[in-house]
C-alpha cells in the first residue's frame, strides 16, 4: 500500500531520511504517526526508526541531542524541526514489567518492529509513502481490531502497560480487542499493580475521554482489570459506563469529577482517592469544589456557585454528562449571569478604602467584615456601590460594640 498525499509533518522530514539513505542506511516512518495518517486523523511525533547505529547516525548530522542515546534514540537538529531517530533494536527480558533490562541494535526492521505493542502500530513508511507491513496491520486496521503482535501473553509480560494502552486505543479508534489479546488481557491484569501510577493514570483518562469510552469501561470491569487501579474501590462503574454511552468527558478535570460524583465517598475520601491516583493539585481543588455542587445541584446557594465561577467549566460539562435536565442546568446559568460581581476585587471597595475612611483598623475583623460585605453583595442583599459598603461596614462595626 502507498500513501500518494503525504502530509506536510512527513515531507518536512523528507531529507532526515534521504540523509540516512543515501549513506546506505535503512530509514523508515514509524508508529503513531503512520497509524494516525492511515486513519485520517491529526498526527503528532514524527519517529524515524534506521539501521544506522546511534554514532553512526550523529556522524550524518551536524547537530544532535542523546536523547536516549541507551536505548538507541538520537534527536536531530538539522532540518529545523527536531526529529528522533531510532536505531533498530531487540530487547531483553523486562524484569520490571515496564522497560527491558537491556536493548542491542540490529540492522533489521522485522526484528524492531515484532517488539512493538500492536500490530496497528508495528507499521512502517519509507519516504515515497509506501507502507511496509509485517504483522497484517492494515488488515486489523480496516477490520477494526486491536491485535497485539505475536503472542499477546509475551507482550503484556514485557510492558504490562499495554493492557491500560490496548483500553485506550479501543476506546479511542472504536476498535474492538481481539480474542487472544483480551484473553492475555484478563489473566495478566494483576501485573498493572507493578506500574507506575502516573503512567496508568495516563491511559486511563484518555481512555475515558475516547468515543468509545462505554464499551472498554465496560470490558475493563467485566474482565477485572478495574480492580488493579489505583484507588479505593467504586461500586458506581455501571452508573459511569451509562454516561459513557452518550458523552465524554472533554478533559481530565471532568473525567475525575464523573467518576467521584456519584459516589457516596466523603470529602476527605475523595481527597485520599485523588491523591492516590497522584493528581495535580489543580485536578483536585476542582473535583473537590465541582462533586459537592452536583450532589446538591438542586438547592445549590448563589453564594456556593459564585465561589465555584473559577471552575464552571467543568460544573457545566458534569451537568451534561449527568444528564441534569435542561431546566436545571438553564436555571444554574442564569443564576451565574446574573451576579453583581464575579470575584472581590470587583466590590467598590477594599479594605484599604475601610482603613483611610477611619472605619476599621488593619486585623481580622477587617477580614471578616470583608467576608459578610462581598456575600451580601453576591446575594443581592447591598448595592455594590462605594457608600452602600462603606455604609453597611460601620453599622457592622457599631453592631460589634
Amino acid at each position: 500500500m502507498k500513501i500518494e498525499k503525504l502530509p506536510q509533518e512527513f515531507v518536512q522530514a523528507q531529507p532526515i531520511l534521504a540523509t540516512l539513505e543515501q549513506a546506505g542506511y535503512e530509514a523508515y516512518f514509524v508508529g503513531g504517526s503512520v497509524r494516525d495518517t492511515l486513519l485520517g486523523a491529526p498526527i503528532h511525533d514524527v519517529d524515524i526508526a534506521s539501521s544506522a547505529f546511534p554514532e553512526e547516525v550523529k556522524a550524518l548530522f551536524n547537530r544532535t541531542v542523546d536523547t536516549g542515546i541507551q536505548h538507541g534514540t538520537v534527536m536531530v537538529l538539522d532540518h529545523g524541526e527536531g526529529y528522533e531517530i531510532t536505531t533498530f533494536r531487540t530487547e531483553s527480558t523486562y524484569t520490571d514489567f515496564r522497560r527491558p533490562d537491556s536493548v542491542t541494535f540490529v540492522r533489521s526492521l522485522s526484528e524492531d518492529l515484532k517488539r512493538r505493542d500492536f500490530t496497528i502500530n508495528a507499521l512502517a513508511m519509507r519516504h515515497d509513502g509506501e507502507v511496509v507491513d509485517l504483522f497484517d496491520g492494515l488488515s486489523d486496521m480496516t477490520n477494526g481490531i486491536i491485535r497485539a503482535v505475536g503472542d499477546a501473553e509475551t507482550r503484556f509480560t514485557e510492558d504490562a502497560l499495554r493492557m491500560m494502552r490496548a483500553l485506550r486505543f479501543s476506546a479511542q479508534l472504536g476498535f474492538r480487542i481481539a480474542d487472544d489479546t483480551r484473553q492475555a488481557l484478563r489473566d495478566l491484569a494483576p501485573n498493572l499493580t507493578r506500574i507506575a501510577v502516573e503512567r496508568i493514570r495516563v491511559e486511563f483518562e484518555k481512555m475515558l475521554m475516547g468515543g468509545n469510552a462505554a464499551e472498554s469501561l465496560k470490558l475493563a470491569l467485566d474482565d477485572g482489570v478495574i480492580n488493579y487501579l489505583p484507588g479505593e474501590p467504586l461500586k458506581i462503574w455501571d452508573n459511569i459506563i451509562q454516561h459513557l454511552a452518550t458523552h465524554q468527558p472533554a478533559d481530565t478535570f471532568a473525567v475525575w469529577s464523573l467518576v467521584l460524583a456519584e459516589t457516596d465517598l466523603t470529602s476527605s475520601q475523595i481527597n485520599r482517592f485523588l491523591r492516590n491516583w497522584k493528581l495535580s493539585r489543580e485536578t483536585i481543588t476542582t473535583v473537590m469544589t465541582v462533586v459537592p455542587l452536583i450532589r446538591q445541584i438542586d438547592k445549590v446557594s448563589t453564594f456556593d456557585l459564585y465561589q465555584a465561577l473559577p471552575y464552571q467549566k467543568t460544573l457545566f460539562e458534569l451537568l451534561t454528562l449527568l444528564d441534569i435536565s435542561n431546566a436545571t442546568i438553564g436555571q444554574i446559568r442564569h443564576i451565574i449571569d446574573m451576579l453583581p460581581i464575579t470575584n472581590s476585587s470587583e466590590l467598590a471597595i477594599q479594605g484599604g478604602d475601610l482603613i483611610r475612611e477611619g472605619v476599621m483598623m488593619p486585623g481580622p475583623k477587617l477580614g471578616q467584615c470583608l467576608k459578610k460585605i462581598e456575600y451580601a453583595v453576591v446575594n443581592g442583599e447591598l448595592e455594590n456601590t462605594r457608600e452602600s459598603l462603606i455604609q453597611y461596614a460601620k453599622e457592622q462595626v457599631n453592631d460589634d460594640n
